[in-house]
């Protein structure tokens, strides 16, 4: 004899098949999310290594704006006069600064930024485990993984911009040391696009004449400084904002700014900006704290300000006698 179900209790077993699916998807999203949070507790626990910077003793160099970096450098970008200088030849982690080498030679390349490009696994943080808004599997143009990059110092946009550069990752970066050379930046080296290596280094000086050379280009100038962005991953919308604030200061008129931080390197900040008719080049390297950077830039600008027609100076501050800073 063949027993037949009733309707209802068709439905009940689907409806309980459909519980147990969901409730094992909740399961593993807990887990994920549990996993997540421990990794999170146990990073805020280690306690913070000192910067490349503080180890080499730079850190306590005094300065008559009392800036909190352990480097700044400050030029005019147009006459090339140095305003002010402390500890500009120290070679130092850069961090996300390195997103600004990245990003020019992917404009210089001129590659279609309209050409979609995919984040795959080897876009993932294997360096510092940092977490990324943007999954694997989402897809955006290069264009859009150039402004992230730039703008919210996206780390699996700028792999993702290296990796699928014509030859691969390694001529990529071939390219951004060969790039360096060429615009005299004997201090610098990298390794990687992102700046989650501790080994893509360079100084103050060095990076002065990247910003430089990067304000020359519009779209650069642009992707940099826009306040926010969104995107379609393929799968949902997000909205990313720019990591340095003074974008949104009235007070500011900046042309090209980038923010970098890795715990070797300390807080980072690169800007050119317009200051009291001036165009001014600045660099902030191992700053103390998240907001000291941009409290660093403020000082520089009201120190610009109080004297228009032309700042005393330079003021030049170096203790780079423990010799350690140089080391590449």
């Amino acid at each position: 004899m063949v027993a037949f179900l009733p309707v209802t209790t068709m439905a009940q077993s689907q409806s309980q098949g459909g519980v147990q699916r969901s409730s094992a998807k909740t399961s593993a999203d807990s887990k994920r999310k549990l996993s997540a949070n421990k990794q999170a507790f146990r990073a805020a626990a280690r306690p913070a290594r000192p910067s490349d910077a503080v180890l080499a003793g730079l850190h306590g160099t005094q300065d008559p704006l009392s800036l909190r970096s352990s480097v700044a450098y400050v030029v005019d970008q147009e006459t090339q006069e140095v305003l002010f200088s402390k500890n500009e030849e120290a070679v130092l982690p850069i961090a996300s600064l390195t997103k600004l080498m990245t990003a020019l030679l992917i404009s210089e390349a001129e590659l279609p930024l309209d050409e979609t490009v995919t984040i795959t696994r080897d876009d993932v943080d294997t360096e510092k485990g940092s977490t990324s808004r943007l999954r694997v599997g989402a897809v955006l143009t290069r264009g859009e993984l150039l402004h992230l990059a730039l703008m919210s110092s996206e780390n699996r946009a700028a792999h993702a911009l290296g990796r699928t550069y014509p030859g691969g990752l390694q001529v990529f970066v071939e390219m951004m040391n060969a790039k360096a050379q060429l615009l005299g930046m004997h201090d610098t080296r990298f390794v990687e696009p992102t700046g989650l290596s501790s080994r893509n280094r360079s100084s103050a000086r060095d990076l002065a004449v990247l910003v430089d050379v990067a304000s020359e280009d519009e779209l650069l100038r642009d992707y940099s400084t826009s306040r926010a962005r969104e995107v379609a991953d393929g799968r949902r919308k997000l909205m990313f904002s720019n990591t340095n604030r003074l974008v949104l200061n009235p007070r500011w008129e900046i042309g090209l700014q980038k923010t970098g931080y890795i715990s070797e390197a300390g807080q980072c900040l690169v800007m050119q900006a317009r200051v009291a008719g001036r165009n001014l080049i600045m660099v902030f390297l191992d700053s103390a704290g998240k907001l000291s950077r941009l409290g660093d830039a403020e000082r520089v600008r009201r120190w610009v300000e109080s004297f228009p027609s032309k700042v005393p100076g330079p003021v030049t501050l170096n203790v780079l006698s423990a010799g350690a800073a140089r080391v590449l």
